[in-house]
């Protein structure tokens, strides 16, 4: 049997990461010629390491060199930062390209005027998981930590999986990774219906809320988007979903696959309680099916973490992990870049930089970094991402700042959005609508004057947290060089 063959683990539970089945589809990426437009991107430079692995001829161009593209480059790609149409080799046989890439662009173009077959990135990763046992986890919010840490405890025992993390994660060597395993394991989205190109063995759903309202045209359809993505679970395989959100039980009920739920202090086939938070540190019990696993210690704060380690936990037990290797996997996990990461301590001033970008995220971790760090004040630099988002969710962004002393409001970060979109919402009626709420919320619109602001403003004791998924993080990094000198 190949390296690529589909076989039976033993486990304990009766359950199997890997499937039992004919052998895996021939390498079908053996002395392709694959170029990549954008291969530096979160995601997609994963998949050009990984096809560099399975043997083909990878090329690609990015904008700028970085660490990814001089590995990729070291591994044996060929990398070049001139994204015209002279960059793509004569001799290439297909062109993947990332979401960012439009169809004016000029790789694009000239692929269109020499025939080449082009794909999304999404469908690339669906044709490459195709050869694996895949894993993927989708969700509204919780994706890239719980994806990060499935792997890190992976890792920890000893298994290598492949995998594209959504976040660079300093243990983990970055997002991605091409492993000796057959595991490969993923975070999937839903814009664009991206996770309908996916077919694994196991699919997580950790929730499922309104967003993404640009393209889709209401919770009904999003529920339904999730519920294809579960469809496509491998009917051997496994759907392991959020027992206590009805939008993510609603999801599964037509997936071919067994499906168990997780919970957090509910009855659940994956059930986590006995939960004690402090000091930075959650520790809980974690029980199958009624039957205690055991004790689990977990580094980055939240109950919402509690959840995401049970469903890392969950996945690791069915890859065959003993128990010691799953505590000691989980325990170890630092985290994921701008997921509550702490950019510098100044002065007893906190300040911590965080991708949250949806009501349901910045409630939790705003409370969560409340318990962590006890501050005096915490003071929230939230910068909303897209007028659409921000028009469209408006009430239930007004309510998620309560856990906040201080909630600072910058103009809003532009992205997709209609003209129509970025006329009907500013930050200044978001600041009256959580005015409206709490009564703690300014509008400053600049990173400058937000900074300089602060620079005055702030005190022993205080905890600034900089929240979005744009450029907001730029405020903390560039308050703590003020603080210091």
């Amino acid at each position: 049997m190949s390296t690529l063959a589909r076989t039976q683990v033993s486990l304990g539970t009766g359950m199997a990461l890997r499937l039992v089945g004919d052998e895996a589809e021939a390498n079908p990426f053996q002395g392709q010629r694959i170029h990549f437009t954008g291969i530096g991107g979160s995601g997609m430079c994963g998949l050009a390491a990984m096809l560099l692995a399975l043997g083909a001829r990878v090329s690609g161009t990015d904008r700028a060199a970085s660490n990814v593209t001089h590995r990729l480059a070291e591994a044996g790609a060929t990398v070049s930062y001139e994204q015209v149409g002279e960059s793509i080799p004569a001799e290439t046989q297909l062109l993947v390209y990332s979401s960012a890439i439009k169809e004016d662009h000029p790789e694009r173009v000239t692929a269109a005027q020499r025939g080449l077959a082009t794909v999304k990135y999404a469908q690339m990763l669906g044709r490459v998981m195709a050869l694996k046992h895949g894993v993927t986890i989708a969700g509204t919010h919780g994706k890239s930590t719980t994806t990060a840490l499935t792997a890190h405890v992976l890792l920890q025992a000893g298994i290598d999986p492949s995998f594209v993390v959504g976040a660079t994660c300093p243990q983990l060597g970055g997002s991605s990774r091409s492993g000796s395993s057959d595991i490969f394991v993923v975070e999937a989205c839903e814009f664009d219906r991206s996770f309908h190109h996916l077919h694994p063995n196991i699919g997580v759903v950790l929730n499922v809320e309104e967003d993404h309202l640009d393209y889709y045209k209401d919770l009904d359809e999003i529920i339904a988007s999730f519920a294809q993505y579960l469809s496509q679970v491998h009917p051997l395989g496994l759907v392991l979903v959020n027992g206590s959100d009805p939008n993510s039980l609603k999801a599964a009920q037509g997936a071919k696959a067994r499906v168990e739920t997780f919970g957090i202090e509910i009855p659940a086939d994956w059930s986590a309680d006995q939960i004690q938070i402090g000091r930075g540190k959650a520790r809980f019990r974690l029980s199958y099916r009624g039957q205690v696993m055991g004790p689990l210690e977990l580094s980055i704060p939240g109950r919402h973490n509690i959840a995401n380690a049970t469903v890392a936990a969950a996945i690791a037990h069915n890859a065959g992990v003993p128990w010691d290797k799953i505590q000691a996997g989980i325990n170890s996990f630092a985290g994921a870049d701008r997921r509550s990461q702490l950019i510098g301590m100044v002065n007893d001033v906190a300040l911590v930089d965080d991708y949250g970008h949806h009501p349901t995220e910045i409630q939790a971790t705003l409370t969560a970094l409340r318990e962590q760090y006890e501050p005096q004040r915490l003071i929230c630099v939230f910068q909303p991402h897209q007028h659409s988002r921000t028009r469209l969710l408006l009430e239930d962004f007004s309510k998620s700042f309560r856990a906040a002393d201080l909630a600072i409001i910058p103009d809003i970060y532009y992205a997709r959005d209609s003209e129509d979109d970025r006329k009907a919402i500013t930050s200044t009626i978001l600041v009256e609508h959580i005015n409206a709420k709490s009564s703690n919320a300014q509008y400053i619109g600049t990173f400058s004057d937000v900074v300089k602001y602060l620079e005055a403003y702030v005190r022993p004791g205080d905890l600034v947290v900089s929240m979005g998924a744009g450029p907001v993080w730029e405020v903390t990094d560039e308050l703590v060089r003020r603080l210091r000198r």
